[in-house]
């Protein structure tokens, strides 16, 4: 059976750099699972596979996309599934890598179907949610779906908005619509999740800001900055120069703002991928990395 080897971690873990090693030990391709790597628009501020790497390795779902065109996990996981038998085709091992991991239980497990989105129904919420913030969208959809509420990300205001709209266009409670009945998949999958001591990971984040910035982050936020209020660009590292750009925190305030709302979203990624017991972990600072449950590469 093919096999899929998913490598994720929390952000500026090192994911892009065993990816590419892995990717080249097997003679493969590796598949994108960051959701906002697939915007071609938002190459620095995702810390996007620069062309060496893209040449060292054949990428797919990097730079696919424009933050113009509606994309969701659900048609990611099927994007995925008719891209891999190719790949397959290729190589009985193919890596995917990212730390997004909402799409990575898209694939692996699959999404159940949700209806559509409905444009009357979803301004309603946002024109809401402009008046009465996050405190206002958590109490709305206490009263909706008080399972669900248990379970969302409290401070996530896209998730309690979809769950509201689905709640108000359906009747039916999205706690209720969210079956979580895995599918059946045609190739085996190997889930492992890099990690290293937090100090160490805090210091790399620093890094990856200051890089970032040195690139150009500033003028390719200049450039989005007309199109902030897309979904895409509610994202670590654009929302904090756009509140810098509209005079509402200095500059000095928005780099030290990006670096601190990374730490925490790498906190957030930690938790996510502890939840799931299938996942092998590896501390990339232990002076030697052990990837015994794959035979070919902990030989290698």
């Amino acid at each position: 059976m093919p096999r899929l080897l998913v490598i994720t971690g929390p952000t500026a873990v090192g994911k892009t750099e065993i990816s590419v090693a892995v990717a080249r030990h097997f003679n493969t391709s590796v598949i994108s699972c960051d959701s906002r790597q697939f915007y071609k628009e938002m190459q620095i501020g995702t810390a996007a596979p620069d062309a060496a790497v893209l040449e060292a390795v054949p990428h797919y779902f990097v730079g696919h996309l424009s933050i113009h065109d509606p994309y969701n996990v659900s048609q990611y996981e099927q994007d995925v599934l008719q891209c891999l038998p190719v790949l397959f085709a290729q190589s009985d091992t193919v890596v995917m890598t990212g730390g997004s991991g909402l799409y990575i239980d898209g694939v692996v497990h699959g999404i159940d179907v949700l209806p559509n989105p409905d444009p009357a129904v979803r301004d309603r919420i946002h024109q809401f949610y402009l008046s009465e913030g996050l405190v206002g969208l958590q109490e709305w959809l206490q009263q909706l779906d008080p399972v669900y509420f248990q379970q969302v990300d409290k401070n996530n205001p896209n998730r309690l908005k979809r769950a509201i709209e689905i709640c108000l266009s359906t009747g039916v409670r999205y706690s209720e619509l969210r079956l979580n009945r895995p599918k059946v998949r045609s190739f085996e999958v190997i889930k492992v999740c890099l990690t290293r001591p937090r100090e160490v990971l805090y210091q790399r984040i620093n890094e990856r800001v200051e890089t970032m910035l040195a690139l150009g982050l500033e003028e390719e936020a200049r450039q989005l900055y007309p199109f902030r209020d897309f979904n895409a660009l509610n994202t670590v590292g654009y929302r904090e120069l756009f509140a810098y750009f509209e005079g509402r925190i200095t500059r000095e305030q928005a780099i030290t703002d990006i670096k601190t709302h990374s730490r925490r979203y790498a906190k957030r990624q930690l938790t996510w991928f502890r939840r799931d017991p299938e996942y092998h972990w590896i501390d990339l600072e232990q002076p030697h990395v052990g990837w015994s449950f794959l035979p070919e590469l902990d030989k290698a």
